[in-house]
């Protein structure tokens, strides 16, 4: 009987690795493809700042018994249609309007969020994550990818030239609001696993590594997505391993492997 429990809590605890697994993978992946888009658009410090944006989302969540995820996706939206639709109506830069964005949340999610969640949702905790959250993950894992394959040929197009994009017939304000709802959902997907304030990281330092290693745009996308899963998924391991909480080993193995990529810089 000793024997037959032994087996099934192994069985189980190494199901549960490859879940966490999983869903980390898909985040790292889903992470690093739209980082890449985010590099060729000098747009690096968004992801950054949007990650703060979910915090009074997760802490309203929070209050109402409600899951994290859910009151991510909600606030990211919100701040998402905002900053476009000041930067539509205003001459602000979306930059400066994501700044104005990130530092009024941040304050605000400080405030309300519960003292005792107040760590896990700035650091994240990957170990707490459920079924109904890797079902989320998957979910939006496929629609980011389906996303940002079908804006990929006319967001690089306005990396180019967004005066050449729209003399084309390309209607650029709607291709950006797009994007940007593609990385508040991945920020969201991301705030569970690495928390808001490395969430940034785990989209732009990928992206950055593979940009040192790749001389074309598809492979550029393909390099940012491996290494992201690559972090992701060893991050998890050696955190397990180390009894540590996974989020700052995988911001510390992507950061490594941009170090390495120096080696490969032209």
């Amino acid at each position: 009987m000793r024997l037959t429990f032994l087996n099934i809590t192994n069985i189980s605890t190494m199901a549960n690795t490859i879940f966490l697994i999983l869903v980390g993978s898909l985040v790292g992946a889903s992470s690093g493809l739209l980082g890449s888009f985010m590099v060729l658009k000098r747009m690096s410090l968004v992801g950054d700042a949007l990650s703060h944006v979910a915090l009074p989302g997760m802490a309203i969540a929070l209050t109402f018994s409600l899951n994290p995820i859910v009151g991510a996706i909600m606030a990211l939206t919100f701040a998402v249609f905002g900053i476009w639709y000041l930067g539509e109506k205003t001459e602000v830069y979306s930059e400066a309007l994501v700044g104005v964005f990130f530092t009024a949340s941040l304050a605000m999610g400080i405030l309300i969020t519960p003292e005792p969640e107040l760590l896990e949702a700035l650091f994240g905790n990957i170990e707490n994550i459920n079924l109904f959250d890797g079902l989320v993950t998957i979910c939006g894992s496929i629609l980011i990818f389906f996303g940002a394959m079908k804006l990929s040929d006319r967001l690089l197009l306005g990396v180019v030239s967004e005066d050449l994009a729209r003399s084309m017939g390309v209607k650029m304000h709607k291709v950006n609001l797009a994007y940007l709802l593609l990385v508040g959902l991945v920020v969201a997907l991301g705030v569970k696993f690495v928390g808001t304030l490395l969430t940034g990281a785990l989209v732009i330092v990928p992206a950055v590594a593979a940009k040192n290693m790749t001389k074309s745009v598809r492979s550029f996308q393909i390099m940012s997505s491996v290494i992201g899963v690559a972090s992701a998924a060893c991050g998890i391991l050696v955190a397990q391993s180390l009894g540590v909480a996974p989020g700052p080993i995988v911001v510390l193995i992507s950061i490594s492997a941009f170090l390495l990529s120096l080696l490969f810089k032209n």
